[in-house]
Parts: structure tokens; sequence; C-alpha cells
């Protein structure tokens, strides 16, 4: 939890508190539904929680925002955002019905309002939204031509409504087909933490509409 402190000091007490229940929560239920592997449960908070935080560092949502979390798995990166940013709306998508129900209970428990959630494949998804955001569940072209009918025309953020992913290592072969529409940051630059060294955050501009 320190942590999380440590980068993102503003943090409200009432943030501070629902990050601080996550390691509990999520030992409890990997122990039922494994959604993190279990050598890495003990590095929950930098591994998976401020890793997630690491699209804050390309963007800072504004209020009203609608962000899908594409195959969230057991709610990542959507709810350490959705923690963030109390004021943007996120829909965890995934199409394991247990991982999404990790995702619902954690959510729950710590009283996020700003969360919904949906048992189903992404190709399924109608809703609009100004972002979509993943933790690398697929090759970029492939999470482009699946979300972009998802992706809004109206703007009201400071970067183009588009794909923010994060990956590790090497993208150039992924990101070419995109360069003019593409945008990288090395989390490395942001956290100083050896896990960071090869992190990235991927974004994608999807639709240049007009802003509102």
């Amino acid at each position: 939890m320190e942590l999380i402190q440590k980068y993102f000091p503003e943090l409200t007490e009432k943030q501070a508190g629902q990050f601080a229940a996550l390691q509990e929560l999520y030992t409890d239920w990997n122990a039922k539904i494994n959604v993190i592997s279990r050598k890495d449960i003990g590095n929950l908070y930098e591994r998976h929680v401020l890793h997630s935080l690491g699209i804050a560092c390309a963007i800072r949502f504004r209020e009203g925002t609608k962000v899908m979390d594409f195959g969230t798995g057991g709610g990542f990166p959507g709810i350490p955002l959705a923690i963030l940013f109390p004021g943007v709306q996120f829909k965890l998508v995934d199409s394991i019905g247990k991982k999404v129900r990790v995702a619902r209970e954690v959510s729950e428990a710590i009283g996020l309002e700003n969360t919904t959630f949906a048992h189903e494949r992404v190709e399924d998804e109608k809703g609009l939204f100004e972002f979509v955001v993943s933790r690398a569940v697929m090759p970029l072209p492939d999470l482009v031509k699946i979300c972009r009918k998802n992706i809004a025309r109206e703007q009201h953020n400071a970067l183009p409504n588009g794909l923010i992913c994060l990956k590790g290592g090497e993208v150039e072969n992924e990101i070419r087909p995109f360069r003019h529409e593409a945008l990288t940051w090395e989390l490395k630059d942001f956290f100083e933490e050896e896990f960071f060294e090869t992190k990235k955050v991927v974004f994608v501009a999807i639709n240049k509409g007009k802003k509102s």
C-alpha cells in the first residue's frame, strides 16, 4: 500500500482505504478462484495495482468519461483505475464468468459506485466509450479491430478517444500499422521498481471526433 501512496500521494482517505483493502480481498478470492498467479499474490500492489495505474501516467480521465476494461480478468486495470478516478464510469468486461464475479465482489466490498460488469465477449458489447483499456490480452491490431465499434465520437479528454494498453517488452512491430495514431510511454520513466523496466503504456487513437 505504501507503494501506491509513494506515487499517488494525493489520494483521499476513502481512496487510500479502498486500495488498502485489496490485498486481503484478492488473497481471499484467489484461494477460491485463481485470478492472479499464486506466486504473484504477494506482489499484488506492484505487479497488478500500480501496473494498472500506469495508465494514469498517460492520461488523467476527466469526470464523466466512460471507459471499458477489455478482458478485465479479476478487475485489472479497471478496479484500481475506478478507485483513482471516482468521477469516471468503468465497465469491466470478460468472457470468463468466474473472473467477472471476483471483480464484481471486490468492487462491491470496497464500495465502488462507478463500476458495472458484463460476462460477455467484447465482440458482443454494444456500448460506446471514450476509451477502451486493457492489460495486453491480445496483439494490438486484434484489439483495435474488435473495439473500434465501441469508441464514441464525442471527445472530452486531452487525448483523442481510443485504446490504451499496458504492454511489456518489444512493441514496435505491433505499433507499426498505427504509427501515425499511436503514442508510447515507458513506465520506467515514472516508476523506479525493476518490474517496470520493460513495461509500457501504448495508446492508439481510434476516433478523432468532435470535442464537446
